[in-house]
């Protein structure tokens, strides 16, 4: 089989209701997937107003709203409406893109009718529960995770950090890599705007520290606010510019009040505002890739990050960035204020990582998962089951 053969059942909790790194990675991959050929179909939550128009086929699945994070929508079952869908489908892999009990249902109906399953791991679920005072909670999802990976034939990782992660977590015998693209046209050190960064009150000598991400405290943002405390302290000069919007945007902004705050940035005008920071600060412990921490690269900037992982693989430490143990607010403020003060170490690291980013093109790291696919299918054609969980 090529891939004109492949008949992809793509299940995902969010793929275009609310827009963030991971769906915006599978709506690319399904879009490569069928100019090569391919069918997919894809079922999640939707809503009246999404944040962009889906890529592909996509089938409403039933959700209800998350408790507390309401813009947040939870697939709860695979309705008979569902089912009817994807008999007349007929699919020949399934992927899952989340461990939700929609994806639960979907790995149960394909291991019934011997269809493989390979799913895509995007966030580190177990992390979560610390950002809300339920840290005692991790063992737990750790072992509701391991159940749901092991069930399925093969799981992909963005990265190699995550990737080994997962395999000592023993959340399956068969991890592969699915990382990352970036797009060069809109990433790249061209797009520095010194007229824009006067428009929004920054100086031209005026060392801008960039957060880009969803404004929710799983990104760190206590972490973020209190080491910026501390540079302040120190009376090291700075500027802070936040590209993003979330439910914790009124909360960075008390704890940040001199900060500037973009809101939501797309295109064109995220690559301006991404080249016309200094450098990226990056403190988030929940990524399996850190799609921001690329873009920043390809634009020439050096990133300060927690040691995790994602990060790990993108960031080589005292070339590209810094990476500092989780939660060292005194380290991350000593590596922000070497890159404020230093001006040739700062614009050395951002050379280097602009040349790490080069290694990673669309097209070349999708081909990766299809990849991943046919081997998969042909190892279920030649008998072989996957090592797994022996739960139906």
């Amino acid at each position: 089989m090529n891939v004109t053969g492949l008949r992809v059942a793509l299940f995902s909790g969010n793929y275009n209701y609310v827009r963030d790194g991971a769906n915006q990675a599978l709506n690319r991959f399904v879009g490569y997937m069928l100019r090569q050929g391919a069918t997919v179909r894809v079922y999640s939550p939707t809503v009246s107003d999404p944040a962009f128009e889906p890529t592909g086929e996509l089938v409403s699945a039933p959700s209800f709203a998350v408790p507390g994070r309401k813009e947040y929508r939870v697939p709860y079952r695979l309705s008979a409406g569902l089912r009817r869908d994807l008999k007349a489908f007929a699919p020949n892999l399934v992927h899952v893109a989340s461990p939700d009990p929609l994806c639960h249902r979907a790995i149960s109906w394909a291991r019934r009718r011997n269809v493989p399953v390979v799913a895509s791991v995007h966030t580190r679920f177990e992390t979560y529960p610390r950002y809300y005072g339920l840290a005692f909670l991790e063992p737990l999802v750790l072992s509701m995770l391991r159940r749901f990976y092991r069930r399925c034939d093969a799981i992909v990782a963005p990265s190699e950090s995550m990737a080994q992660l997962l395999r000592d977590q023993r959340m399956s015998y068969d991890v592969g890599i699915w990382t990352r693209g970036i797009d060069r046209d809109i990433f790249n050190p061209e797009r520095r705007d010194l007229s824009w960064r006067r428009s929004m009150g920054i100086e031209d000598d005026a060392p801008v520290i960039g957060f880009i991400g969803r404004l929710v405290m799983e990104k760190g943002l206590d972490v973020f606010s209190d080491t910026v405390d501390r540079l302040t302290a120190r009376q090291v000069r700075h500027r802070v510019l936040v590209v993003g919007e979330g439910p914790a945007r009124e909360w960075f902004q008390n704890r940040l009040p001199g900060a500037i705050f973009t809101g939501f940035q797309m295109g064109a005008d995220l690559g301006r505002a991404v080249a016309s920071m200094d450098m990226l600060f990056n403190p988030s412990v929940t990524e399996t890739f850190g799609n921001v921490t690329l873009e920043a690269m390809a634009c020439a900037l050096p990133t300060v990050a927690a040691r995790a992982t994602g990060s790990e693989s993108l960031v080589t430490e005292g070339v590209t960035g810094r990476l500092i143990r989780p939660g060292a607010i005194e380290d991350f403020a000593d590596a922000l204020q070497t890159y404020c003060v230093e001006e040739d170490v700062r614009l050395r690291a951002g050379q280097a990582a602009r040349l790490r980013a080069e290694r990673n093109g669309w097209d070349q790291v999708n081909q990766a998962l299809v990849d991943t696919y046919l081997r998969i299918i042909r190892q279920r054609s030649h008998g072989l089951s996957p090592r797994s969980s022996p739960v139906p």
